[in-house]
């Protein structure tokens, strides 16, 4: 079984992203990815980013369709992150890289660019938010005011962040509850 969504703005606006069902894989719904995406409509276009947990990589390919110069979709389950790449090469997303390894490996071996976005939608229930955000922080991948978007279980409520981390906006829906913080 398989799900499938449309990207909601941008180049690529109203194309369709199929996703392979997996545990845990919950696509950010149509209205939080539109308000993130008003919410960063000024840091899109040119930007480089993570889409960390990618799952059905909606993220990712939204901000690749609304101009983002480069995103890598880190994703540890194979038949989901080859459904990724599926997607980038049938809509011709140079643009976009998915890699097939868990994000803690992914940040702790990084040699990449300085990333201006970051979306972090982790499986629920596992604690990965709050340790992603720490990692992020020690990495130093992160450009001077970069943004991070961070998804959650609404009961979660509270992520730990760094300290050096503002938080500009809040923003829920159903069982999700997200947060968009700027580095610095």
């Amino acid at each position: 079984m398989s799900g499938k969504l449309k990207i909601i703005g941008g180049q690529w606006r109203s194309r369709i992203i199929r996703f392979k069902d997996a545990p845990g894989l919950r696509p950010t719904p149509a209205r939080l990815r539109e308000t993130l995406f008003n919410w960063l409509q000024a840091d899109i276009q040119g930007s480089v980013c993570l889409d960390l947990f990618a799952g059905s990589g909606a993220l990712g390919f939204e901000a690749v369709s609304r101009g983002a110069e480069h995103v890598v979709q880190v994703e540890s389950n194979p038949k989901v992150c080859q459904q990724l790449k599926a997607n980038a090469l049938e809509l011709n997303m140079v643009q976009l890289n998915a890699i097939r390894q868990d994000v803690e490996t992914f940040l702790a071996e990084y040699d990449g660019e300085m990333v201006d976005l970051v979306f972090m939608d982790p499986p629920f229930a596992k604690g990965y938010a709050a340790s992603t955000c720490w990692q992020l922080e020690q990495v130093g991948c992160l450009k001077p005011f970069a943004k991070i978007y961070v998804e959650v279980e609404k009961s979660l409520k509270i992520v730990s962040v760094p300290e050096s981390w503002t938080l500009l906006k809040t923003a829920s829906a159903g069982d999700v509850m997200c947060f968009l913080y700027r580095n610095g």
